[in-house]
């Protein structure tokens, strides 16, 4: 049975996510609403929300869960030669309007989105608030992709990302992996599996081991506030990597 959430109280725990409905995997409750306070405590305890325009607010805590630690990302032989190259350059909150809007759009295969007006409100919310955070993408100063997501402590839950251009958006993720890797982040949530994360290197973790590395990582202290130095850096992985086949 689903949990209600109050939408007049933002402070309310939400129920344990080992309760979370087996089919659909990991729905957890419904309503609510999308404050600050009620986004981060459910980040805290590795459940997000997830719905479709007209629906109600939807929350969401799958097992497995997929993640990534950022010094294992896998870099493909294809992709380091594309960085060797320099084509891209990359900024952390510099547009993160642009990123989210960008996300938004309806991809090729599928005609509807998820990020609804409500949502990103939500996290543009979270972004004025220094705790959602956009890494950006550039060829020839036109933003060709990019990603977003959410930091607590030392966690970041990713999002959602985009591509203009081929590999911009796996550039992204290696942006944010070597940014998050020099500040002490130790996890990337990235939610639901995909071929294109299982090939960069995330992997599938239980639930109850997600929920543990939240409780340890998360209550350290926080980078919050803009991530945006004013610099445009050269994509680069996490030193140590080495180059995985084609």
């Amino acid at each position: 049975m689903l949990y209600l959430l109050d939408p007049k109280d933002s402070q309310a725990t939400f129920p344990d996510a080992e309760t979370a409905e087996r089919e659909p995997d990991g729905l957890l409750a419904v309503g609510g609403d999308l404050s600050v306070t009620r986004l981060v405590n459910a980040y805290r305890h590795g459940i997000f929300p997830w719905f479709a325009d007209g629906d109600p607010i939807l929350w969401w805590s799958p097992d497995p869960r997929t993640v990534l630690f950022p010094e294992r990302i896998r870099v493909s032989r294809s992709l380091r030669k594309t960085l060797r190259k320099r084509p891209f350059g990359a900024t952390l909150d510099r547009d993160f309007d642009a990123v989210i809007q960008a996300c938004a759009q309806p991809r090729a295969e599928d005609s509807g989105t998820w990020l609804i007006p409500d949502m990103i409100g939500a996290y543009r919310r979270l972004h004025r608030r220094g705790l959602a955070h956009s890494v950006e993408v550039w060829q020839d100063e036109t933003l060709a992709g990019g990603l977003y997501g959410v930091a607590i402590g030392r966690v970041f839950f990713g999002e959602s990302m985009f591509s203009r251009v081929s590999d911009a958006s796996k550039v992204a993720l290696v942006h944010l992996c070597r940014t998050l890797f020099e500040r002490g982040f130790r996890l990337i949530d990235c939610q639901v599996i995909t071929g294109h994360l299982i090939r960069m290197g995330a992997e599938e973790i239980p639930r109850t081991d997600f929920i543990r590395l939240l409780d340890h990582w998360c209550p350290l202290p926080d980078w919050c506030g803009s991530w945006d130095d004013g610099r445009i850096r050269t994509p680069e992985p996490p030193p140590g990597q080495q180059p995985e086949s084609p």
